[in-house]
């Protein structure tokens, strides 16, 4: 059999870095009902499966896979979260064929089985969530997955939610070019009320996967800065302490942002805490220069010392 390997792409690989981390909040925001019949407090992420793909001859390994109890069924059920940020014409059967190959493997341990699809591209709309076989007037077979479709929903009805989820995709929900201003100074404000209930590790994977589907050019920000400081100088201040790209900005620029360059390369103890805290969570030396902005080298240089 021909194997073909398939590479998970960057915003895949923080997808499921975010939902590992979030799961909770992520079914709370966009399946309440859900939410309401699982325990959390008994979830456990599972090793990748490798399933084979026998109608395409592919070797692939599910996105995540995790187990959690179901309250009305006293038992435990599997999720498996499948991140799709590209177009793909056969997606609802690549899901039944997954579904299949675990319930074969789990049907006896596990009652249920939910299979969630987030669909991240911007193309996606109205994509395919059932397969169904029918002869007559008779249903031979009919499946059917839960699915998120980012760009169907409206950011302006999150603007004052305190989830953690919809921060970091905000900006891959529907907005046009006249509301992205807008959209930014509410991701910013957002980020305020939750610096409050997380600690910088998680922070920090907020804002990285925010700006894989977000990236602002210096004068956007800039701007922005300007307009909430002038309006309430306090909020500007916070908001700063929270933005690596400004700091690194108002540090090679020379631009006068109201914070002490000493303040913005200091604090090496903190910066190593939430290094540390990033590496704890599975993250490389390599993403967790890219999401605090440090040389890889400084992050390798403190694993070693640990």
């Amino acid at each position: 059999m021909h194997v073909t390997k398939t590479n998970p792409t960057p915003h895949d690989e923080a997808f499921k870095k975010l939902l590992q981390t979030f799961f909770k909040e992520f079914i709370e925001l966009f399946f309440p009902e859900l939410d309401q019949v699982l325990d959390h407090g008994q979830t456990r992420f599972l090793m990748q499966e490798l399933l084979v793909d026998i109608v395409g001859e592919e070797a692939r390994k599910l996105d995540l896979l995790l187990e959690t109890r179901y309250k009305a069924l006293d038992a435990f059920v599997l999720v498996h979260f499948e991140p799709q940020s590209y177009k793909e014409a056969d997606f609802h059967e690549r899901m039944y064929i997954y579904f299949s190959r675990l319930f074969e493997r789990h049907r006896k341990e596990h009652r249920l089985i939910i299979p969630i699809a987030i669909f991240t591209s911007d193309d996606s709309k109205n994509e395919p969530d059932t397969l169904a076989m029918t002869i007559a007037e008779h249903d031979i077979l009919h499946f059917r997955f839960l699915k998120v479709e980012l760009r169907n929903k409206n950011w302006r009805t999150f603007v004052d939610s305190t989830n953690p989820v919809a921060a970091a995709l905000l900006a891959k929900m529907g907005y046009n070019q006249k509301e992205r201003r807008e959209m930014r100074l509410t991701y910013l404000r957002m980020l305020l009320r939750l610096r409050h209930q997380w600690d910088e590790a998680r922070l920090a994977l907020i804002m990285s996967v925010a700006d894989l589907y977000f990236q602002p050019s210096k004068e956007e920000d800039e701007a922005i800065f300007r307009e909430i400081r002038s309006h309430d100088p306090e909020e500007g201040e916070k908001i700063m302490e929270l933005m690596p790209a400004w700091k690194k900005w108002g540090m090679e620029e020379g631009i006068e942002i109201g914070f002490e360059k000493g303040k913005v390369e200091g604090k090496a103890e903190e910066r190593h805490s939430i290094i540390r805290k990033l590496l704890d969570k599975g993250f490389s030396p390599e993403e967790v220069a890219e999401t605090i902005e440090v040389p890889v080298d400084e992050v390798r240089k403190l694993i070693k010392q640990q």
